[in-house]
């Protein structure tokens, strides 16, 4: 059986609380970390290009172990038949939702012609929900800007919206930024453009049926909690990669399951058979061990501990003997 088949856990309301699609950061070593913080919230692959899919050894591009479920599929395109094949296979593979890129500025993915520029062009994004959904029964959703360019009126984005309601998109999530396709690079558009809650809020009053996420600049557990009052429901990306135990009660405040104690030490510990599984696989033991990099934060030898654990992972010997190291180091320090 391939990794992604069997039983999975059917979670109501998943995207209550998810975990953003990020470029390099949210690959299955890093959702398998992610299981140790959160069992509930929603969790998105990087973005896959749907035409990959097509050329490049599948198992490679969409492999995932049972416990990152719930999980959804962030794909990139803007041809129909070639993104409703990519849903069928997705749906074939195990995962648990689909989702569309509208959202990323790259000058690469503009090349593409997918992402935040397809946008400007509604009826063609909208053929392609129509032809993911004609070719799966699982939630087709969009990740997308608030407006790209001059396309960033209220009128603009309800008329979006509306459209792709109309074609059978069941869930929006909304980076309340616009893009600036030229003049920005990625990481300046997830900052200069100002955050506007009030316009996805708006959309949400205005539309009270649709199903919408607010993504953009929520960087605490409050801050979200407080978004929830709003909206359907909260995406989080860069501030949960760059300290993911701020975000250690995910479960127990926004799922409402019992208190538990989440440490560092713990999740290394926890993550251990999965690396041995990983090694023996032929993998490196660094594709995990930088993820853990971030775990610990303002804590005497903190900086210490990453660079000893960054020097040692990257060997081309690195074993398991390096994690349970770490982890003995942290559980010395009480962290």
């Amino acid at each position: 059986m391939k990794i992604g088949e069997g039983e999975k856990p059917l979670i109501k309301e998943a995207y209550q609380f998810s975990v953003a699609p990020m470029l390099d950061c949210t690959d299955r070593h890093f959702r398998v970390l992610m299981r140790q913080i959160s069992k509930r919230s929603l969790l998105y692959t990087e973005m896959i290009v749907a035409k990959a899919l097509q050329y490049k050894t599948r198992s490679k591009l969409l492999n995932f172990d049972e416990i990152e479920h719930p999980i959804a599929l962030q794909l990139g395109g803007d041809d129909p038949k070639i993104l409703s094949e990519a849903a069928a296979i997705a749906e074939s593979w195990g995962y648990d939702e689909i989702n569309l890129n509208l959202g990323c500025p790259s000058p690469r993915v503009q090349s593409g012609n997918f992402g935040a520029c397809l946008m400007a062009y509604p009826d063609q994004v909208a053929k392609c929900i129509e032809a993911m959904k004609s070719a799966t029964n699982l939630p087709v959703t969009i990740k997308q800007r608030i407006g790209i360019d001059n396309l960033e009126s209220e009128e603009f984005l309800l008329q979006f919206l509306d459209r792709m309601d109309k074609a059978g998109a069941d869930r929006f999530s909304i980076h309340a930024r616009k893009a600036w396709l030229k003049g920005l690079n990625p990481k300046q558009n997830r900052s200069i453009p100002p955050l506007q809650y009030e316009k996805v809020a708006k959309i949400k009053n205005s539309r009270p049926k649709l199903i919408i996420e607010l993504n953009g600049g929520l960087k605490t557990p409050d801050a979200c909690a407080n978004a929830l009052k709003t909206f359907d429901g909260v995406m989080v990306g860069r501030a949960i990669y760059s300290n993911p135990l701020l975000w250690r009660q995910i479960d127990e405040i926004f799922f409402g399951d019992k208190a538990k104690t989440i440490t560092a030490s713990k999740i290394i510990k926890e993550i251990i058979p999965y690396a041995e599984n990983h090694l023996k696989n032929n993998g490196r033991l660094w594709d995990i061990c930088k993820h853990t990099l971030h775990l610990v934060h303002g804590e005497h030898g903190a900086r210490k501990w990453r660079q000893e654990i960054s020097l040692q992972a990257q060997r081309s010997n690195a074993d398991l003997n390096i994690l349970e190291k770490a982890a003995r180091q942290l559980e010395d320090a009480g962290l």
